[in-house]
C-alpha cells in the first residue's frame, strides 16, 4: 500500500517544504504572478487556493489561520484586504499554472503561476517603491 504519497516531497525536509511554500505563496501574494519549476507551482496551487477560501471567510480565526501559513504579516493584510474581496464571487479556480519552457542549465520544465484576475501593475511594484524609498533617503 502506497499511504502517504499524496504530494511531492521535491528532495526536501518536511520544514524545508513549509519554509519553502510559505515563501512562494507570500511571493505570489506580494506579486501576483511568479516563474518556478513546474513541479513547485503544481504543489502550491491548492496552498494558494485555501489561503484565497480563508481570505473570502474573513473572520479572525480564518485570518489567523492564514498568519500561521504565511510568515509576514504584509502578505496577510494583502490576501485578506485586496484577494479577498476580489474573488468573493468565484468559486475556486484562483490561480493557473502556464508551462513556459525549460530552463537553461538543468533543462527543468519551468511554470507561470498567476492569479486569474490578477492586477498586471502588481508585479514588482513593491520592489519598485523599495527602490524609490531608497532613492529619496539617499538625497
Amino acid at each position: 500500500m502506497n499511504h502517504g504519497a499524496g504530494y511531492r516531497r521535491l528532495n526536501r525536509t518536511h520544514e524545508h517544504r513549509k519554509a519553502l511554500f510559505a515563501n512562494m505563496a507570500g511571493s505570489l501574494i506580494e506579486h501576483e504572478q511568479i516563474k518556478t519549476t513546474l513541479p513547485k507551482a503544481k504543489e502550491l496551487r491548492p496552498i494558494i487556493e485555501k489561503l484565497i477560501t480563508l481570505a473570502k471567510r474573513g473572520d479572525l480565526h480564518a485570518r489567523r489561520q492564514a498568519a500561521s501559513q504565511l510568515k509576514q504579516d504584509a502578505y496577510v493584510a494583502r490576501l485578506f484586504d485586496v484577494l479577498g474581496p476580489r474573488y468573493k464571487a468565484r468559486n475556486g479556480g484562483y490561480v493557473r499554472v502556464l508551462k513556459a519552457g525549460f530552463r537553461y542549465g538543468d533543462m527543468a520544465p519551468m511554470a507561470i503561476i498567476e492569479f486569474v484576475d490578477r492586477d498586471p501593475n502588481a508585479k514588482g511594484a513593491a520592489d519598485k517603491a523599495r527602490v524609490a524609498a531608497a532613492e529619496s533617503v539617499e538625497d
